[in-house]
């Protein structure tokens, strides 16, 4: 908790360093959800992607590409290796010959719920384990963070990516 001397940089900086902790902490336990969930193994990249044509059905390859910062090259294997695994359906975009959109299969759906329902498991019972006043702190200061992260600007298509402005 920050006390009165400490400035508000310093308590930035420490919200920072534990956010990015909880991120490499989550990011392991993703991949045992991950790997304790399926028999068609999506790598992390794979899921990624799925997760971003998961939030935005339909969405165009090139925009896939801007959000993952990826070349069309590797972003077109991934897509290759879900659609063989059933997971990802690439269609001709309605409105420009030359565009494919992607859209999840049911399967590919039915994957990222059961990679999720882990997650949240494993989650449920580490927050559950916390006193009620700091579930509480945790769930506020989350939503605002969530909401900060989601903003995407015109300029950069990417999630979390913010302008300056």
């Amino acid at each position: 908790m920050p006390t009165s001397n400490v400035s508000s940089g310093e308590f930035s900086r420490e919200a920072t360093q534990s956010a990015s902790g909880i991120v490499e902490l989550l990011d392991v336990m993703w991949e045992q959800a991950r790997e304790s969930t399926t028999t068609a193994p999506a790598s992390t990249s794979q899921l990624r992607l799925m997760y971003l044509v998961d939030l935005d059905e339909g969405i165009r390859m090139r925009t896939l590409c801007k959000r993952l910062a990826a070349a069309p090259p590797s972003v077109s294997r991934l897509c290759d290796r879900l659609q063989a695994i059933g997971f990802l359906q690439r269609l001709p975009c309605p409105d420009s010959g030359r565009e494919v959109v992607l859209r999840l299969t049911t399967e590919g759906k039915a994957h990222l719920r059961r990679i999720r329902e882990e997650r949240e498991n494993m989650l449920h019972q580490a927050i559950n384990a916390l006193p009620r006043t700091d579930r509480r702190a945790l769930a506020r200061g989350l939503a605002a963070l969530r909401t900060r992260l989601a903003v995407n600007t015109d300029e950069d298509s990417r999630p979390g990516v913010v302008s300056a402005a």
